[in-house]
């Protein structure tokens, strides 16, 4: 038979339109002498036998005499004794007798039908344009420009669908820390043949110390398949859990101590859990008057671009202030503080 034109594409002999497409795009991408300057002449024997095999196999005529003849009964060489009263019609002798002669088409020519531009020779006008070859051979050739690998569209990109927006909520100790969150999604997909099928799968997002609420994490086009239509990624959305002790305000964290009149005049030791669950004792001093503000530096969230700093610690208090005082007690405080 010559030539397996079925092997060259790596297809079983039942592929269809779609299977003999993909394959084409494949190793027509793979082989072309543009981009194998090290194996130029082998890489352009390649690239036209490719070609070839796709003209044949997809032209149903061509498909059928080569099924029959191989590639010889293609190119006008009966096979021997096909001249016989059994030869086969596509040959002088036959039942009924038919010329058929096949010139295989330049295989640059099958190549600018599939991507637009002509291959070798005729790809000198696209040369001169800004990142082709970073779009032709690149790995973003077909998604950007054309759709996909099942597109054989060279109007317009296909659109994409709108961005799928998750919220993902995380505690502020792991966002202090860092975690590691595992997302299940279901998703539909559309083989080839335009089978739709239900598939999940596991998204892993590395949630890094000193995100901050609002924080995006894109994963491209893991949405639902569609016909002609690029699928929309999925974004989740940082979301800060509350937490019974702090609040953060930037990469500062704030906490707020009840604390008596009495300790607010005569000195407080401020004992705090961090997030790490480090245990902390902070003697503060200082006259502790309603506005006051104790600032801890270093003891607040990492700080996103360097985690090795963080922001500061800042304690807040609510004075309880006695609801009634005796008269001793109101004479005992002037005594002390003065009229």
């Amino acid at each position: 038979m010559g030539v397996d034109y079925y092997k060259v594409l790596g297809v079983d002999r039942g592929a269809g339109d779609d299977d003999l497409k993909k394959a084409y795009r494949k190793l027509a991408m793979r082989w072309h002498p543009d981009k194998n300057s090290t194996n130029k002449k082998e890489a352009e024997a390649k690239f036209k036998q490719i070609s070839e095999a796709y003209e044949v196999l997809s032209d149903p005529q061509k498909r059928t005499i080569y099924d029959q003849l191989g590639e010889e009964g293609l190119k006008g060489q009966p096979p021997p004794g096909a001249g016989g009263p059994g030869a086969s019609p596509f040959f002088p002798g036959g039942a009924h007798s038919t010329s058929f002669h096949f010139n295989p088409r330049s295989a640059d020519d099958i190549f600018k039908e599939f991507f637009g531009f002509s291959g070798m020779g005729g790809m000198g006008s696209m040369r001169g344009e800004p990142g082709f070859q970073r779009s032709m051979f690149g790995n973003d050739f077909f998604p950007s420009r054309y759709g996909g690998e099942g597109s054989t569209s060279m109007q317009q990109p296909l659109h994409k669908a709108a961005p799928i927006e998750n919220r993902l909520p995380v505690s502020l100790a792991d966002l202090y820390k860092g975690v590691t969150k595992k997302m299940k999604i279901s998703r539909e997909t559309i083989d080839a043949h335009g089978r739709v099928s239900h598939v999940e799968e596991i998204l892993t997002i590395d949630v890094k110390p000193g995100w901050k609420k609002g924080t995006k994490i894109t994963f491209p086009e893991k949405g639902n398949e569609a016909p002609n239509m690029r699928p929309a990624d999925i974004v989740f959305i940082i979301d800060e859990k509350p937490h019974d002790v702090f609040t953060r305000d930037g990469n500062d964290l704030v906490m707020t101590e009840k604390i008596s009149l009495v300790e607010a005049l005569t000195g407080y030791t401020a004992r705090v859990t961090t997030l790490d669950g480090r245990s902390l004792s902070l003697p503060i001093n200082s006259i502790i008057h309603p506005s006051y503000e104790e600032v801890i530096p270093g003891e607040g969230m990492p700080i996103p671009k360097d985690p090795t700093k963080k922001g500061n610690l800042r304690i807040k208090f609510n004075i309880k202030f006695p609801s009634r005082l005796t008269s001793d007690q109101k004479a005992g405080i002037k005594k002390l503080l003065g009229s």
